[in-house]
């Protein structure tokens, strides 16, 4: 691939795409917005695949688990939107190193897909977890680097601390295989940037409740959440991985604004370092919180 092409491809694409989403769907509660959003917007994306994604937090004993509540959630999103889309079991732990890909159903379907794509005409593919499932993928085909384009939701902002964020510290040496591959690659930081994309308790009972079967039910797990947030009059709670999905809907600039830099890589004690052989990449720095939420309460409500 050219760079021009690269930097072609790191433009909000035009038209009505192909894409496909990875997600560790059971680990928090955004991850269920963002499927739902994604099957909202069949206007522009025609989902071809859902992957689950590895994740190990206190709601499961081992990446394994948690992959494996993320696949069970995902048919439960599908069935509530009445949404016919392939499901596909991930990888159960993290790369061992950044040349050694875990075998999955996802990583060899991505691998496989990926070559009926060409660099004029990318498979979009937006990951919303640990990014083990694309790094493998990567490593058993490279072709995935060249006909694919891979919008993630991870790290914080350049401008933060540090790169302590679930999503990236899970699986650092597969978040550098990504970047290392040269694949066209969208970031959508954490901290710092989306993590202004907020929904509160009021909102949640004014414009999303009593709509439909789908909306109460992200309404429950939302609400739930929230409750655990004690002595405190406010309650809000950030739904970032909707963004990502956001990005490929982002014509006109019209949900955040971005900016084509050198890709930094993500260390293994947690920061960020120059690459001076490092790739152009699209960083995500601005979103316009209530544009994007206008759209996503109007395409779950309806």
């Amino acid at each position: 691939m050219t760079n021009q092409q690269r930097i072609d491809n790191l433009s909000v694409p035009q038209g009505r795409i192909d894409v496909v989403l990875d997600t560790d769907t059971f680990n928090e509660v955004d991850d269920q917005f963002a499927i739902a959003y994604m099957l909202r917007s069949d206007e522009k994306l025609d989902v071809k695949a859902i992957y689950a994604a590895p994740f190990l937090n206190q709601k499961v004993s081992s990446p394994a688990e948690g992959m494996e509540k993320s696949y069970e959630e995902i048919k439960k999103i599908l069935k509530l939107a009445k949404a016919d889309v392939p499901v596909f079991n991930g990888s159960t732990t993290y790369l061992p190193d950044e040349k050694t890909p875990v075998i999955s159903d996802v990583a060899k379907d991505l691998a496989e897909r990926a070559n009926n794509y060409s660099p004029k005409k990318p498979l979009y593919v937006v990951s919303i977890g640990a990014i083990t499932n694309i790094a493998s993928a990567i490593l058993l085909n490279p072709k995935v680097a060249e006909n694919t384009v891979v919008v993630w939701l991870g790290g914080h902002a350049l401008h933060y601390h540090n790169t302590l964020e679930f999503n990236m510290m899970q699986d650092i040496a597969a978040a550098r295989v990504v970047i290392k591959s040269g694949v066209p690659f969208v970031q959508l930081p954490c901290w710092g940037v989306v993590s202004s994309f907020t929904l509160s308790e009021p909102e949640i009972h004014a414009w999303l409740s009593g709509k439909n079967e789908l909306t109460d039910y992200l309404t429950g797990i939302a609400l739930a959440e929230m409750a655990k947030i004690e002595n405190t009059i406010v309650r809000s709670r950030v739904i970032w991985d909707v963004t990502a999905v956001a990005w490929l809907l982002n014509d006109g600039n019209r949900f955040m604004l971005s900016r084509v830099i050198k890709a930094p890589l993500p260390t293994y004690d947690n920061f960020y370092e120059d690459d001076p052989d490092g790739y152009d990449m699209r960083y995500i720095y601005f979103i316009d919180r209530d544009c994007l939420l206008n759209d996503l309460i109007r395409k779950l409500s309806k």
